[in-house]
């Protein structure tokens, strides 16, 4: 049973507690981590982007954030971006590998396998720009079919057009794309 702190608008914890089900059943504010693995090739930004697996709760077989996972209690933001990280892709990260670029909100309101989904939370962003090899990954078959590297301007374009492959929540690219300092449009 995964147990997270609620939090208040900010992502400081409250000091309560709740259950994850529970937080996405009744739409109860909570934190994730998002990370960005990224690589310049020519001059262009590129994001990795996981598809995620058949079975998730929400948005599968859908293209999405490198790396993303809820914080669970009482744990630190970072410390759970490293473990996402190594969790789904493999890729074992330090502290000081991963760069903050800001954070945004998640406001999700839909249906997912009949069952009501209603997600609030705080995601915190980081930037993990060491250089990776997809063939050296090892992703975690539960959460990532497969990954592939896009442009951040293919991505941006498919999340503006609300491209059904896609997933990315808006406001994290934008977060992604302001530490870049990319203007796109």
């Amino acid at each position: 049973m995964e147990i997270f702190d609620i939090v208040d608008e900010n992502g400081r914890p409250t000091g309560k507690t709740v259950e994850r089900t529970t937080a996405h059943r009744e739409g109860i504010r909570h934190r994730t981590a998002h990370i960005w693995v990224i690589r310049q090739r020519n001059g262009i930004y590129e994001c990795l982007l996981q598809k995620r697996s058949l079975c998730k709760d929400s948005f599968p077989g859908q293209y999405d954030t490198s790396s993303a996972g809820h914080i669970h209690a009482g744990d630190e933001i970072v410390d759970s971006a490293i473990r996402e990280l190594e969790e789904e892709l493999g890729i074992k990260a330090e502290k000081e590998d991963l760069k903050r670029a800001g954070n945004f909100v998640i406001k999700v309101d839909k249906v997912f396998h009949s069952e009501e989904f209603h997600d609030r939370e705080i995601a915190f962003v980081f930037v993990y720009d060491k250089d990776v090899d997809i063939k050296d990954l090892h992703l975690q078959k539960e959460e990532v079919d497969e990954v592939r590297w896009f442009s951040v301007e293919e991505t941006y374009n498919a999340v503006k057009k609300r491209e059904s492959w896609c997933c990315v929540p808006t406001e994290g690219l934008k977060v992604l794309m302001k530490y870049l300092s990319l203007i796109l449009d």
